[in-house]
């Protein structure tokens, strides 16, 4: 079978909706890879999210507290000012940093922590590494009246001092991590560690689309309102449909957001951008799908970066969100079905983007976001001045002004 024939056929599967199955694989990907104290905990939550995915009393809460809450929809806008810099195609930013917390991730927290309050759960734990994430459980945590700790990595404590003090600010226990690296992935190894001895009484609140099932698929689902929103929008505003999707990808949630509800539409291309770090070629870099190789991490089975041993290596990128060695099955998934091409950004590349967009547009990006529109920026040139890219603008950049600063010395 020829490229065209399999990705003809994948779609087929993708429109029948057989991924991920009933054990939670994605084609070979996904699945759960966990000791026997977590199977329960897994297995209760599976249960959970199954019965109130379809509950319209769960739908109802989760919608109203997008909307009074969140702040959605977040607007499409289209960056005249940029497009006409770059002489190509059109951008749209799909503003998610307008949410409140200001990223994608407090989509994922509401859905999480809902759910978590259905079952009866009085406290909740994250990871997080740019501390978006972490930002977002703590705020639904206090929403809704529950216990919570953040796992954080110490590098990552030290790179978002902003965003420590606010997890703390809203009653969260942030607890640094000081093992490996001190970055996302130790912070979600500690997290996994603690969960094993609290999950009679604790919900762990994921923050991607990574994990054991059937963290992938729930996370993705309560992400998937930034493309059905976009995709309504883009109709509304320009008559079509995007020629692209641009959206980072370290974890790969707020990509996934974006990307599945076009997945269906053969006409629409995805482009998924991973952190080059210092370059592809050093070992400076956390470009999993374009340099990893399959394995198993934090549960779930997909692209990791790892030696020839099979131990996982350090990732590096200067947006800490993007400092991770794995992504989500699904991704994986999506690359092997040539569903969406991946591509990395260096950090010189995105801090460039991040520089041109705020005297562009007058909007400071998040760095993760930064790395999304400086692919979108090399697409751009290459395409004719009626096509139309839709970036996933996933966050805001204050939080980012130190690191900045200190790149920019």
């Amino acid at each position: 079978m020829d490229k065209n024939q399999a990705v003809a056929e994948n779609n087929k599967a993708f429109q029948s909706g057989v991924y991920p199955d009933e054990n939670g694989h994605f084609g070979p990907y996904g699945g759960r890879y966990v000791g026997e104290t977590l199977m329960p905990a897994l297995l209760e939550l599976e249960a959970a999210y199954n019965k109130y995915l379809s509950d319209p009393g769960f739908q109802e809460e989760f919608r109203a507290l997008l909307t009074h809450y969140t702040g959605r929809p977040t607007p499409l806008f289209h960056a005249k000012r940029l497009s006409a810099h770059l002489g190509g195609a059109q951008i749209y930013l799909k503003r998610e940093d307008l949410t409140h917390t200001g990223a994608h991730k407090i989509n994922n927290t509401l859905g999480q922590a809902l759910l978590a309050k259905y079952m009866g759960k009085k406290k909740v734990i994250a990871e997080t590494g740019a501390g978006q994430h972490g930002v977002a459980t703590a705020t639904v945590a206090a929403l809704f009246g529950m216990e919570c700790k953040v796992f954080m990595g110490t590098e990552d404590v030290r790179r978002q001092a902003p965003n420590v003090r606010r997890m703390e600010l809203l009653g969260a226990e942030v607890v640094p991590v000081a093992s490996g690296t001190g970055t996302l992935k130790d912070a979600m190894n500690e997290a996994l560690r603690y969960w094993v001895g609290a999950v009679e009484d604790t919900f762990y609140i994921i923050g991607s689309v990574a994990g054991p099932h059937p963290y992938p698929v729930m996370v993705r689902e309560f992400q998937k309102v930034i493309g059905q929103e976009a995709r309504g929008q883009i109709l509304e505003m320009a008559g079509r449909l995007p020629d692209m999707l641009v959206a980072c990808v370290g974890g790969g949630s707020n990509a996934m957001g974006l990307f599945f509800p076009f997945a269906e539409d053969e006409s629409v291309e995805m482009v998924g951008v991973e952190a080059a770090g210092k370059g592809v070629h050093t070992d400076k870099h956390a470009a999993t799908l374009g340099k990893g190789t399959v394995g198993v991490l934090h549960g779930s089975k997909s692209y990791v970066l790892q030696d020839e041993n099979g131990q996982i290596t350090e990732a590096h990128s200067v947006s800490a969100g993007l400092d991770y060695p794995g992504v989500g099955p699904e991704h994986s998934m999506f690359k092997d079905f040539g569903r969406a091409r991946y591509e990395s950004i260096t950090d010189t590349q995105a801090l460039d983007a991040f520089k041109t967009l705020c005297l562009q547009e007058g909007i400071i990006p998040a760095l993760e976001s930064a790395h999304a529109m400086a692919q979108a920026m090399i697409e751009a040139k290459k395409m004719g001045t009626d096509k139309i890219i839709v970036v996933n603008l996933s966050g805001r950049g204050d939080k980012d002004l130190g690191i900045v600063d200190e790149y920019l010395k």
